[in-house]
Order: C-alpha cells, then sequence, then structure tokens
C-alpha cells in the first residue's frame, strides 16, 4: 500500500473481516473467538484513525492507549465516551485465560460495540474527509 488513504482503507477491511467473522460465529460459538475478533475489530478501527491523522499506529492491543492516542491528535466527544476497558482484554483473555467462556450476551456485547465504534470511526473519516471517504459498506 502506498497511500495514507489506502492505509486507512486497509485497517477498515480488516476490521470488517474481523466483524464478519465475529458475526457468524455469534449464532452458535464459540463466544470467547467472538469477542476475540470484536476486540481485535476495534483495535484496527482505532489504528485507521491513527493512520488518518498521520500518526503511527503501535503494535499493541490496549483499546483504551489506543483511544487515548486518536484523542491525542483529534477530539471527539463520541470517541472520548467509550469504555473499552473489558474489550480491551479480549485480546488476550480469548487466547490464554483457561477460565474465560464468555457467554452469547457478552459476546453480543462486544460486537455491538466494536460496530458502534465503527459508525464513530467511518464518521469522523467522513467529517474530516468527506470527499475521499472509505467505503461506508453497512456491518
Amino acid at each position: 500500500m502506498s497511500g495514507k488513504s489506502e492505509l486507512v482503507a486497509g485497517w477498515i477491511a480488516k476490521a470488517d473481516s474481523d466483524l464478519m467473522a465475529g458475526q457468524l460465529l455469534s449464532k452458535s460459538g464459540p463466544y470467547d473467538i467472538v469477542c476475540f475478533h470484536a476486540q481485535q475489530a476495534i483495535e484496527k478501527l482505532l489504528k485507521a484513525l491513527l493512520a488518518f491523522y498521520d500518526q503511527p499506529p503501535p503494535r499493541t492491543h490496549d483499546l483504551e492507549e489506543l483511544q487515548r492516542l486518536v484523542l491525542a491528535t483529534y477530539e471527539s466527544k463520541e470517541l472520548a465516551d467509550l469504555d473499552l476497558f473489558e474489550a480491551s482484554d479480549y485480546a488476550v483473555m480469548a487466547r490464554y485465560d483457561l477460565q474465560f467462556w464468555p457467554d452469547e450476551e457478552t459476546a453480543a456485547g462486544a460486537l455491538s460495540l466494536a460496530a458502534h465504534v465503527k459508525r464513530i470511526t467511518l464518521a469522523l473519516l467522513a467529517t474530516k474527509n468527506p470527499d475521499n471517504s472509505p467505503d461506508n459498506s453497512e456491518e
């Protein structure tokens, strides 16, 4: 990928892939992996915003850190109001916590949060650059 818009679109495409995987798995589980994909989608959406604002995305799964980095560059009340604490842990818990077996409701909440972050991300990108916004496909 060469340009900023391609980089941003790439992060969003990867986030969409995680959202789709999570939605498919949400029908029957395993719900820990649904939570994992929701976390990954949020992480990639926040990294898309960092790339858009010419900030190099750090190698981290910490959603709160990514949120702080985005907000240090661009003020967004909607993004600032998000509580990403629980979802941040899903990246590691789903893979390594042998006691992490969330229920269907928890998984649905994680996917809902990821879809909300996607809506916020696309709105921010469109507001800042309405003529060159990334794909606004439905979740």
